[in-house]
């Protein structure tokens, strides 16, 4: 019945060629969106077929009520216009019994590097070139029983400015960076590192509207809404649970995909502990944009978990106190001596400061204050707790400051106010001035001598963040490691680090880094912060299992090469248990008439996604063949907690 129906929908369609190739192929997207813009001429065909009309328009006294949402749903629907791949799937009980797209709250997505890999809306030139390509799967909430169970760690080693050593224990002062998916790998970290992280960014892959060439992931991202929302979700979720206390988690976001973010991160981590959204200039200006108006921002969405404002951001730093012979024994400081009220409001503050010594005046700021009043400026010129331009030849300043002694500092006790710190004038100056995009691909380029990341976030981005959400030896947590920036500058600054990334440019791009960081290198951060190099970290895998298959269906280049690996993953059992092995022929008709890709995905799918990597429960089942050494290095990361 509901082929017949679909049948008639689509021959109705095909009176408007706006919704056709000129293959023929019907664009669902277009015919969808034409429908949630109550397109006129799409609903006047809808009402010339009978059948059509009275499926999709109610009759309410006397006004027919067109039903876009329903008409939504048999666009979307996998039976509608099923391509061979769909109906390949459905044969072999790949497709659960649901008929939508859109993925449940409670399903998990997994995302594999697939090389060779069109996913659905197809690659532009520019991706061509490109080695790896994102391939996703959503898995419903009854697939997944041991996914997230925690893995065994294999080929662990330890980078000193002495080389590299194999290490059968981890030490809770060690850097870490692991190779593999980061769903998986930071739900290995709960164990040891649940409510420990005092700062996660991440630099997830943007959700697109449609392929830009600003994606700062070296991968495909072309995600469908969907999918992207649910990826998000889950990896989400986890980082709140490594989040400690008083912790906060940045996240590098587009335009397309912000708002979408926003909601969904309220929801995980509560509105109440959003701390803002800032803007991150990438570049100055666009012509060739739509509108004529050029984005030239992406996001910085910020979250913690306490409910006390003045906790997360702007904690106790190192600030700068100086020492002159006429405080002997008292360091002190520059702090701001203007307030962010109105005239209005302190009308006793609205006054202009006249320097006793030289009769210089300082009018107020047009919409600040003096902190002070009129009536106590004498009581604090006279304890010395106002200094003017000239006070101290050292001093480049050009309006009255606030002195504040070091012993104030230690008495209260408390953290800084970044709003009124020159901490955050300095954050935000990086972000609306010195972390463009091209400075991050820079620092790549001097490292490596070639482009390997079109769009890599700067050093002094990443430094901003760090500095105003953590102390020396903190945890930071990047789980989308990329070329390894945040890892770079972390170490850099002094704190512990965790970075996750499952691309095999982690081995040379993302590690080699590191190394050339504990050398010494002199670029991005390294002279303000006079690096001179030194430090360690650790490298290790997750311990592939079913992900092996995955790996040679990458780089599988013909049938006879998919035939083998099939034969071999019979013989394992680990299948998915929606599919029976023995309808899997790879010499049938309907097998030979799907496309070399499709085939290849298709054998992903088939693999039972629980026992991609080797669980820490099964590290002693001989069958799994696990080491001495990697079974030691694991257990001391579970257990020596």
């Amino acid at each position: 019945m509901y082929n017949q129906f679909f049948n008639t929908v689509l021959e109705v369609l095909k009176q408007d060629q706006r919704f056709f190739t000129d293959n023929g192929e019907l664009l669902r997207n277009s015919v969808y969106e034409a429908a949630m813009q109550m397109d006129s001429k799409l609903i006047k065909l809808l009402l010339s077929n009978e059948e059509t009309k009275k499926r999709f328009f109610a009759d309410v006294e006397g006004v027919l009520v067109f039903d876009k949402v329903g008409f939504g749903w048999v666009i979307n629907n996998r039976q509608f216009l099923p391509d061979s791949y769909t109906r390949y799937k459905n044969k072999i009980g790949l497709v659960n019994s649901r008929d939508e797209y859109i993925s449940t709250s409670k399903d998990v997505v997994l995302v594999f590097p697939y090389k060779d890999c069109v996913l659905e809306g197809g690659q532009t030139k520019e991706d061509q070139k490109r080695d790896e390509i994102f391939y996703n799967e959503t898995l419903a909430p009854d697939e997944v029983d041991r996914l997230l169970y925690p893995k065994v760690f294999t080929n662990a080693k330890r980078y000193t400015a002495d080389g590299e050593e194999s290490i059968t224990e981890f030490k809770d002062t060690d850097n870490l960076i692991i190779k593999g998916n980061n769903l998986l790998a930071i739900a290995s970290l709960l164990k040891r590192y649940e409510g420990k992280i005092q700062c996660i960014y991440i630099d997830p892959p943007y959700y697109f509207n449609e392929r830009k060439e600003d994606d700062s992931f070296k991968y495909n991202t072309n995600f469908s809404f969907s999918t992207w929302l649910v990826f998000m979700k889950n990896r989400l979720e986890i980082a709140k649970r490594l989040l400690a206390k008083g912790g906060t988690i940045w996240i590098s976001i587009g335009e397309d995909g912000m708002h979408y973010l926003k909601v969904l991160a309220d929801d995980i981590f509560g509105k109440e502990h959003f701390i803002g959204t800032i803007p991150r200039r990438t570049r100055h200006g666009k012509s060739d944009v739509p509108f004529n108006f050029s984005q030239d921002f992406d996001w910085l969405l910020c979250y913690t978990n306490v409910d006390d404002k003045n906790t997360p951001v702007g904690r106790t730093v190192e600030r700068k106190y100086y020492i002159t012979d006429d405080y002997p024994g008292q360091p002190w400081r520059l702090a701001d001596l203007t307030k962010q009220t109105t005239a209005s409001e302190r009308a006793n503050s609205y006054f202009t400061i006249v320097n006793p010594k030289t009769g210089e005046e300082y009018p107020p700021s047009e919409k600040r204050t003096w902190c002070i009043t009129k009536d106590t400026f004498d009581y604090y010129y006279q304890k010395g707790a106002i200094v003017f331009p000239g006070d101290y030849d050292f001093l480049n300043i050009t309006k009255p400051y606030m002195r504040k002694f070091k012993s104030e500092d230690d008495a209260a006790g408390k953290l800084s106010a970044v709003i009124s710190d020159f901490q955050i004038q300095d954050f935000l100056k990086v972000l609306f001035g010195d972390a463009k995009n091209k400075d991050g691909n820079n620092e790549i380029d001097a490292m490596f001598g070639r482009e390997e990341f079109s769009y890599a976030k700067p050093e002094n981005l990443i430094k901003a963040i760090i500095e105003v959400s953590t102390k020396e030896n903190d945890i930071v947590l990047d789980f989308h490691l990329g070329s390894g920036t945040t890892a770079a500058v972390a170490h850099k600054m002094g704190r512990r680090y965790i970075g996750v990334e499952q691309m095999d440019y982690i081995d040379t791009i993302t590690v080699g880094r590191l190394k050339k960081v504990i050398e010494g290198e002199q670029g991005g951060i390294s002279k303000d912060v006079n690096w001179q190099g030194g430090g360690s970290f650790v490298y290790c895998e997750l311990a592939k299992l079913n992900q092996k298959y995955v790996d040679r269906i990458q780089i599988a280049e013909n049938d006879k090469e998919l035939a083998d690996i099939w034969r071999e993953i019979k013989k394992t059992g680990f299948i998915s248990c929606y599919v029976n092995p023995k309808d899997i022929n790879p010499e049938a008709e309907d097998f030979k008439s799907l496309s070399f890709e499709e085939k290849k995905r298709l054998f992903v799918e088939l693999l039972d996604k629980n026992q991609l990597y080797v669980n820490y429960c099964d590290i002693d089942d001989e069958d799994y063949n696990i080491s001495d050494a990697d079974k030691a290095f694991t257990k001391s990361f579970y257990e020596g907690v």
